[in-house]
């Protein structure tokens, strides 16, 4: 395994030579170091980018310029005394409004931009012929531990690197929630099974109501440093 990752460096080191040094041309999307375009669709190398962006704010900005967000930066330090935040963004809508603005991390934002834009609207567009033009959320940033426990640790909530998504509302105005509708057998608990499908591979965790009853009503996804999907 050591071996398999040393040559993994290694290639990646050359290639990186070679396109500092113009012996390479490849195209942005299959280039591992230019910056991600979230118009662009997922790849192999799209999770890798993702990652990336958590620790380059600089490369995070630049990707998130290229999404349908709109959203205002926040400069210096927010959030609360004990929760302060560093580098984030008030999101306020995208293709589809929102119910409510949010604070989010740069990779929280990018990544639901990802979501929506390859995820959420085709599954709504396969199953219902038509776009989702909001969604509902309950919230992104709360100052707390993971299930406000005392002893536990932080949420990804206290640095705004989560979101709860509860519902959404399509073009001919129906509504669709989690709370409602994950548990028929319907176009709306299909689309709700594609959405959480298309949400495991975009953010690094989503949990869902099949993970346990904290979550009957709303998928949770953040872009933690564990990769769960349930």
């Amino acid at each position: 395994m050591r071996y398999v990752f040393g040559v993994l460096l290694l290639m990646l080191a050359g290639l990186g030579l070679g396109i500092t040094y113009g012996w390479v041309t490849i195209p942005a999307e299959w280039n591992p170091f230019a910056p991600l375009d979230v118009k662009q669709p997922p790849n192999l190398l799209t999770s890798y980018k993702l990652r990336r962006l958590q620790h380059d704010p600089t490369l995070c900005s630049k990707a998130l310029e290229t999404s349908p967000l709109r959203y205002v930066p926040l400069s210096g330090t927010t959030g609360s005394k004990q929760c302060p935040l560093d580098n984030v963004v008030r999101v306020q809508r995208s293709e589809a409004a929102f119910s409510g603005s949010f604070l989010a991390t740069c990779s929280l934002a990018t990544a639901y931009a990802m979501f929506e834009l390859h995820a959420l609207q085709p599954a709504a567009q396969a199953v219902f012929g038509q776009r989702v033009t909001q969604v509902e959320h309950f919230g992104s940033f709360a100052c707390r531990n993971i299930y406000g426990r005392a002893n536990a640790r932080r949420s990804e909530h206290a640095t705004a690197n989560a979101l709860d998504l509860a519902g959404f509302r399509l073009a001919d105005g129906s509504r669709i929630t989690v709370a409602r509708d994950w548990k028929g057998d319907d176009d709306k608990a299909r689309f709700l099974r594609l959405a959480r499908e298309g949400a495991c591979k975009t953010f690094n965790t989503t949990l869902s109501p099949d993970y346990n009853a904290a979550h009957r009503d709303h998928f949770h996804v953040d872009m933690g440093g564990f990769h769960v999907c349930r």
